[in-house]
């Protein structure tokens, strides 16, 4: 694993920073190519239109310009300074309004006087903009010209996939999204350390399980990814985990499956407690993003989510203070180190048996300190717990929370008693 991931990570969040995306158009296009330049994406399209389950596609959305000036020609606000200036999925409109119906299109944010806020109207069609409060209480022209030069068209929906293939069709599944525009935190983290995922998972030697790795917009891309593949991912997805808010530098947070009692959840809490006890855990009743989804009722995939600060919990969440300031190298790179536990943690996750009767004798084997003393025993007890456990009805997660040692040193000691034959692994099933 590169040592200084996170500074790349970071420096591809900044390239993509200024792009405007939504859940639709070419701010997603072009989000999905520049993170083809990391890792290989398929980026495929969904005609607007198209019924997934409950939802339809709508039209798709793009816009070039827009802004808010004087009557004299006097920028308020400008969508080329901030893409947050717009509500997302305005209609075009270029007219002439009083300050008092300006004021009735205006979306700010009272109690954080100086962010713009983020706003969309995906499914009503309207226009607004969106600006600081010190700005909106700045304006004492009697009227103002407004435009907004975008266009609903009948286009797509964009989104990538990576399948990486392993040695069975069980998978890990990886799930980010790509709709929001200039945000660091909620909308970039995600991607970016997905697509360093990706590349890390593809070096791998050996892979027991596939991959499925996804860049998706937020709730409608994911509904649309479900209707289309559905059925081998009941059948395949052996744990899975939405990425999302994984930049910054506070805490880590947990928030479970519907019932929190899948493998991923069991591998999510297991990594977390031993390495970042401090981290916030959270009910599904506190979901939020496209666990919502994953999970839902006759869905019921094995999916929870890791983040830093969670989504809606965090001030700068959905405003224009989320912004590359708030995400860091170390915070990327934390998140990172935090998934390639994980998944190095599932690829050893198996059920194991010891091979012999009773105890294994460890000295002959250069196992155990031939010379016994006080504290001698202190130095093998991992190992001699782990066997005590071995029995093949125990996975690695399970015997690392019964015995209180992390996976990644079990799994040194797995592979030292597989190597001297003392342990035999379990089907896929059992895990």
């Amino acid at each position: 694993m590169a040592e200084n991931i996170g500074n790349s990570i970071y420096q591809l969040a900044a390239a993509l920073f200024p792009i405007c995306r939504s859940i639709t158009g070419d701010g997603v296009r072009k989000t999905l190519q520049i993170l083809s330049e990391v890792y290989p994406v398929t980026i495929k399209e969904i005609p607007s239109g198209t019924k997934v389950f409950d939802w339809e596609i709508p039209d798709e959305w793009n816009i070039r310009d827009a802004y808010i000036e004087t009557l004299s020609g006097e920028r308020i606000v400008s969508f080329s300074t901030s893409n947050l200036h717009v509500v997302g999925y305005s209609e075009p409109v270029d007219k002439i309004v009083s300050r008092e119906d300006l004021l009735k299109i205006l979306y700010t944010e009272p109690s954080q006087p100086n962010a713009i806020p983020y706003v969309t109207s995906y499914y009503k069609r309207r226009y607004g903009f969106c600006m600081s409060e010190i700005q909106k209480n700045s304006l004492s022209e009697e009227s103002y010209h407004i435009v907004i030069d975008s266009e609903h068209k009948k286009g797509s929906l964009t989104y990538g996939e990576i399948i990486i293939p392993g040695e069975s069709e069980k998978e890990i599944f990886l799930s980010t999204y790509i709709c929001h525009p200039s945000m660091a935190n909620n909308e970039l983290s995600g991607p970016c350390v997905a697509i360093y995922l990706a590349r890390e998972i593809a070096a791998m030697k050996k892979r027991r399980y596939t991959y499925r790795i996804v860049f998706i917009p937020e709730t409608i891309g994911s509904l649309a990814y479900l209707s289309q593949n559905l059925e081998i991912l009941k059948e395949n997805v052996a744990a899975g985990f939405n990425i999302t808010c994984v930049g910054d530098d506070r805490t880590y947070s947990y928030i479970p499956s519907r019932y929190g009692n899948t493998l991923a959840d069991k591998a999510a809490q297991n990594i977390l407690q031993f390495h970042y006890p401090e981290y916030k855990r959270y009910t599904y009743l506190q979901r939020g993003s496209d666990e919502r989804q994953y999970c839902a009722p006759g869905i019921d995939l094995p999916v929870c989510v890791i983040c830093r600060s969670k989504f809606g919990e965090y001030p700068e969440y959905h405003t224009s203070l989320d912004n590359m300031k708030l995400i860091s190298e170390s915070g990327l790179q934390g998140s990172f180190e935090v998934f390639c536990k994980i998944i190095r943690a599932l690829e050893q996750n198996q059920c194991y048996r010891i091979t012999c009767l009773g105890e294994p004798q460890l000295g002959k084997r250069g196992l155990y300190p031939t010379i016994s003393k006080k504290g001698s025993y202190d130095q093998i007890k991992a190992m001699v717990d782990l066997i005590a456990y071995a029995d093949g009805k125990n996975d690695l997660f399970d015997i690392s929370n019964l015995i209180h040692v992390p996976v990644d040193v079990l799994i040194g000691i797995v592979e030292k008693l597989a190597a001297n034959h003392l342990l035999s692994a379990g089907s896929e099933e059992d895990v």
